[in-house]
């Protein structure tokens, strides 16, 4: 398998950052599992995870006003590394010209680091999107294929946190290849934790 230190890659107007390749889920339908990247990207297989020095030098080398957001989300999920996240975040923050923050998340950073961590991320993001994937436990289980037994219910906690934090605007995503009765199953759940619906089209 192809490795490389894709540490940011561009997406149409945004830019996406690769901190990590560790993930508590093994989703059916991760891109992961057909590509060595996404949108026409190199790899994005990391061949070692990428400091905080490392991730600076990256983005010194982009002219951050050319984006509309500035998105954690690469091949693994950006909570596994609370700390360098919160830390990047906050150095973009200190840029001129700094565009909106975005991290895409799997919603399970709470389990991965036993504690709630909502707090921390709405204080430093704009939006947090996290990949619900399936309205009810059975689906969503079956789908995400989680290593957590109660992913779900923590899944829904964390989204209830980042609303109540107030700070950041809060979606729930799905992918498009879900049946239209499971979206719309979705969209009210969503509601209910008081985040918006966003489907994905899925990318193969």
């Amino acid at each position: 398998m192809a490795k490389a230190m894709t540490i940011s890659y561009e997406v149409g107007e945004n830019l996406y950052l690769n901190l990590t390749n560790k993930c508590p889920c093994a989703c059916t339908f991760c891109i992961r599992n057909h590509a060595d990247g996404a949108y026409g990207s190199d790899p994005l297989w990391l061949e070692h995870e990428p400091t905080l020095d490392e991730i600076i030098a990256d983005l010194n080398k982009r002219k951050l006003k050319k984006y509309r957001e500035i998105v954690f989300c690469g091949y693994g999920e950006p909570t596994e590394r609370l700390d360098v996240l919160l830390e990047t975040a906050a150095y973009l923050r200190s840029r001129e010209n700094c565009p909106r923050l975005r991290i895409n998340t799997n919603g399970l950073g709470d389990l991965i680091h036993g504690r709630s961590i909502a707090k921390e991320l709405c204080y430093e993001l704009d939006t947090v999107s996290i990949s619900l994937n399936a309205p009810t436990e059975k689906d969503y289980m079956a789908v995400t294929r989680p290593k957590f037994d109660n992913a779900f219910e923590a899944l829904q906690k964390f989204t209830k946190d980042c609303v109540k934090a107030g700070k950041a605007e809060v979606i729930m995503s799905v992918v498009d290849v879900i049946p239209p009765e499971q979206i719309e199953a979705s969209r009210q759940l969503a509601e209910k934790l008081g985040a918006h619906l966003r489907v994905r089209e899925f990318d193969d």
